[in-house]
């Protein structure tokens, strides 16, 4: 959570886009020349041996929730987009339907319109990436949420539904995950959770021109170059031990890479306490999705293609998974977070079952979404409150379920496909298009 992670970047990458997407850059890094097994670290970086992981890490992995299935809406018939459309005012866009026609129910549209309460604030002030809205277009809408008792009546009142390009949309799901740690390096507790480096330098490249306007890359300086930042081999043999940079230690890499993978979570102290962290930065490495790899080699058997089918690989083959994760060459740093939370990336609290991550090019970031998909959990009204590196493009979407076992049983197998329609305060299609909207 970008997540502020996952979110963020962040965050980054989510669970479910590690099984369909190969990351959140167009290309994918070159494959290491590793054969099955990976370059031990330097003594005394990590054990000799796998530590024996507490109980709680390895008995509580429910299996991927099996959907329910349904008949998504029917999208307008549009064009997809092509490489010159990097904005949804750019694209073509079509009304869609009647808020009041859609299958909204009343405990949905309550969690929705709460959590896009939560969202009004940067609403109103920040500037919407996307070219469809202006902050003072929601000021209406977000005066009248603070007093509203009926959220399908406000919802149906106070907006219009847009579809963006063909509006073919596609959902995964995140979770705020749990996993054994300490704040001590002690006993099984021997894989660092770090502290974003301060040496950690990100460059926005339209400062130097225009043609990069937007563009952001990372790394470190080095005599008197920027070069790449370690890459996750680099920083699990030592790169950055003995900085002081942990802040927590995991006893199992495996649940730190996925948690890493969400973008922020809650490590599970010995004493029964709990250390919730969030994201606070990436290498700048490309994030690589270890799930297609594994896909595209056959190591996955049919049915295992979840986040707890590949989890279950990575422990039964300890050499080959590691250096399979280590070709997912990002690695992402964390904070310590005391107040409320998991953070999305507009820096507020983000909510289970009501809040989703966008590419906030194709969607204002704090708007209301409705996703209608082809399984029952995954259809219904979302607030835009989050991104990830690899929610990319129109219509891709990221949904949150909060933490816990149910969370992680449905985000684990989330994969969605159906149509995909943006809440919009009434009159933005007619004033972004001139009057000129697709009929």
């Amino acid at each position: 959570m970008t997540n502020g992670g996952r979110a963020s970047l962040a965050a980054m990458a989510m669970m479910a886009a590690m099984l369909t997407l190969p990351g959140c850059a167009a290309t994918l890094v070159p494959r290491p020349d590793t054969p099955s097994t990976a370059a031990r670290p330097p003594a005394g970086t990590r054990p000799a041996t796998r530590p024996q992981v507490p109980e709680q890490s390895t008995t509580r992995q429910p299996a991927a929730r099996q959907p329910v299935a349904a008949t998504p809406i029917a999208p307008a018939i549009a064009p997809a987009v092509d490489a010159s459309i990097t904005t949804a005012a750019a694209a073509t866009l079509t009304p869609g339907p009647a808020i009041d026609s859609l299958p909204i129910s009343e405990s949905v549209a309550a969690r929705a319109l709460a959590a896009f309460r939560i969202s009004c604030p940067s609403l109103i002030r920040r500037t919407d990436a996307s070219g469809l809205t202006r902050g003072a277009d929601w000021q209406p809408a977000c005066s009248a949420a603070a007093g509203a008792s009926d959220a399908r009546r406000f919802f149906a009142e106070r907006f219009e539904t847009v579809q963006v390009a063909d509006g073919k949309a596609f959902a995964t799901g995140y979770y705020e995950p749990e996993i054994a740690g300490s704040r001590r390096q002690e006993g099984p507790y021997q894989t660092p959770v770090y502290a974003r480096p301060t040496d950690l330098v990100d460059v926005a490249l339209g400062d130097f021109s225009d043609d990069l306007k937007g563009k952001t890359i990372r790394g470190r300086v080095q005599g008197t170059s920027l070069v790449p930042y370690h890459d996750r081999t680099a920083i699990e043999e030592g790169a950055l031990a003995g900085r002081g940079l942990e802040i927590g230690w995991a006893a199992d890499p495996i649940e730190l890479f996925f948690l890493q993978i969400q973008g922020s979570g809650r490590l599970r102290l010995p004493d029964g306490g709990v250390l919730r962290i969030g994201y606070a930065g990436q290498n700048g490495r490309t994030y690589t999705g270890i799930g297609a790899l594994m896909r595209d080699r056959g190591l996955l058997a049919p049915g295992q293609a979840s986040m707890q089918g590949i989890m279950q690989w990575l422990r039964e083959h300890p050499e080959e998974g590691r250096a399979l994760m280590r070709e997912n060459k990002s690695y992402v740093f964390f904070r310590e977070l005391t107040g409320p939370g998991p953070l999305g990336a507009l820096g507020l609290p983000v909510t289970g079952q009501a809040s989703v991550a966008a590419d906030p090019k194709f969607v204002p970031l704090g708007a209301p979404v409705f996703l209608s998909m082809d399984r029952t959990d995954a259809t219904g009204l979302w607030v835009a409150q989050d991104t990830g590196g690899a929610i990319r493009g129109p219509n891709r979407f990221d949904t949150f379920w909060g933490a816990g076992d149910d969370a992680r049983a449905i985000a684990g197998g989330m994969s969605a496909r159906g149509t995909a329609f943006i809440l919009v305060p009434r009159g933005t299609i007619a004033r972004v298009r001139g009057g000129n909207a697709a009929p």
